[in-house]
């Protein structure tokens, strides 16, 4: 079993940033990627980023250029740095893990709230 939980939610003004944090507990040998996903209202859950234990990252178009991913794998932590936000960022943030990216849905935490202002 697996357990993730995210924190660094919160409410930001447009234009500002944000970083999440997910720390991993469990048997996690066979764990290679982690990633953040976000659903809002309304809306189905989405990939933001995504990150191999080589490093290895992959974004949406939605997160190019404003989001970055990251990992400390001695921490078994990932994070989630959010800059230029914008209103429509606003959702939650799931931390998420899998063997590979194909299975990363395997292990989801809770979630956390982010929410952007105008």
């Amino acid at each position: 079993q697996v357990w993730l939980v995210e924190s660094g939610g919160g409410l930001v003004q447009a234009g500002g940033s944000l970083r999440l944090s997910c720390a991993a507990s469990g048997f996690l040998s066979n764990i290679d990627v982690m990633g953040w996903h976000r659903q809002a209202p309304g809306l189905q859950r989405e990939l933001v980023a995504d990150i191999t234990r080589s490093g290895n990252t992959n974004y949406a178009d939605s997160a190019k250029g404003r989001y970055t991913i990251s990992r400390d794998n001695a921490k078994n932590t990932v994070y989630l740095q959010m800059n230029n936000m914008r209103p429509e960022d606003t959702a939650v943030y799931y931390c998420s893990a899998g063997r590979s990216r194909a299975d990363l849905g395997s292990y989801w935490g809770r979630g956390t709230q982010v929410t952007v202002s105008s």
